[in-house]
């Protein structure tokens, strides 16, 4: 067996790792984040809202499931680069077609493993999220690190229109047919519309560009924004705000919750290092619980803690939070009779793999479409 070729990592301070190539081979730059995951990783590598971005995997041992074809949460890997310290060297599970390493390098991805996963965890929690370089094929890193300080950041990034549905889609309900809900991909995972169908709702998938009259044309019993990459602070509210106008019933998960905070009007701002992996813990702050979640956020939303604030729409609140930070993890819209009317989650209810503490959210949704919530 051919051993894998040297590899190099270098972060735009000029911090720099070296070991194996993993993947494909050749170079490849974006923003360096890390998820404290311990599974997941086929879900996580398939997931848009990682588009542009170098995955950092804290869990050591990374690739013993392999890659199957039934748990990709879209059409293909959009991760910019892949880093782990230990892949497996033979996938173990009566579910895998092929191997991890396999697949990355069948669709791209260049990846680097052997280096210390942990000291590079902590300079980015230290430092923050940064650009980064990975390569098989540069050995200097000065030479490298000039192109990672040209590559593009985040902040400012536009990009919902690149990983989104180029045409419209249908999920049928399963069962009985209750409700008719559009859903702008703004970078949407496979299994939400898979949560929403198990609730008897028919999901018409938009792109992410799509009008107010491409909406209220379907005529929706409400309206959904999904996950997706880039900086809320690019996007455009037209459809959003005219929905809220029309007084369609919302749920926005992740980059939904964060333009829904925009409409309100309220701020977003970049996190140091951003929430990535499955074991957050959120309150929900009209319940008093506690749950387990799935993150994958770099922005939030900048809302008061402590009191409700007045908008064109109603009187908005943060409805969750998370505990490790305070950082605003949900917003609720109520009405002058303070009945709920629209509400949103920086994390996701939908997570597969990963915790299901969140599903009930799905169900706040029919009831706020049934007007009950």
């Amino acid at each position: 067996m051919v051993p894998p070729a040297p590899a190099i990592l270098v972060l735009e301070d000029g911090r720099t790792f070296r070991g194996r190539s993993y993947g494909a081979s050749g170079e490849t730059f974006g923003e360096a984040v890390f998820s404290t995951g311990m599974t997941g990783y086929q879900e996580t590598l398939t997931d848009p809202s990682y588009h542009r971005q170098v995955v950092v995997m804290t869990a050591p041992h990374v690739g013993n499931t392999g890659w199957n074809d039934e748990d990709d949460e879209s059409s293909k890997i959009w991760v910019s680069g892949y880093v782990v310290r230990d892949p497996a060297r033979i996938p173990s599970s009566w579910r895998s077609t092929r191997s991890l390493e396999s697949e990355l390098d069948r669709q791209g991805v260049v990846g680097i493993s052997g280096i210390d996963t942990r000291a590079l965890t902590r300079h980015l929690r230290e430092r923050g999220a940064m650009r980064v370089g990975i390569s098989s094929t540069e050995s200097d890193a000065a030479r490298l690190l000039e192109r990672v300080r040209a590559a593009d950041q985040m902040t400012g990034a536009d990009l919902s229109a690149e990983v989104s549905t180029p045409e419209a889609y249908v999920v049928p309900a399963a069962g009985e047919k209750r409700f008719t809900v559009v859903a702008l991909d703004l970078g949407i995972k496979a299994n939400t519309p898979r949560m929403l169908a198990a609730r008897g709702i028919e999901t018409h998938v938009l792109p992410s560009t799509s009008t107010l009259e491409d909406v209220l044309a379907l005529e929706p019993d409400g309206l959904f924004c999904s996950n997706g990459p880039g900086d809320p602070a690019t996007a455009d509210l037209t459809t959003l705000t005219g929905a809220l106008e029309n007084g369609i019933p919302y749920f926005g998960i992740c980059f939904g919750n964060q333009l829904f905070g925009r409409a309100l009007g309220f701020g977003t701002y970049k996190l140091k290092y951003g929430h990535r992996g499955i074991n957050q813990p959120v309150m929900d702050r009209t319940t008093g619980k506690v749950e387990v979640t799935a993150h994958n956020h770099g922005f939030a939303v900048d809302a008061p803690l402590d009191r409700a604030s007045a908008t064109p729409y109603g009187e908005a609140t943060v409805s969750h939070v998370c505990l490790n930070d305070d950082v605003v993890e949900g917003l609720e819209l109520r009405d002058a009779t303070g009945k709920l009317t629209a509400f949103s989650v920086q994390y996701h209810p939908e997570a597969a793999a990963g915790p299901h503490d969140a599903a009930y959210l799905f169900d706040r949704f029919v009831s706020l479409m049934e007007g009950g919530a």
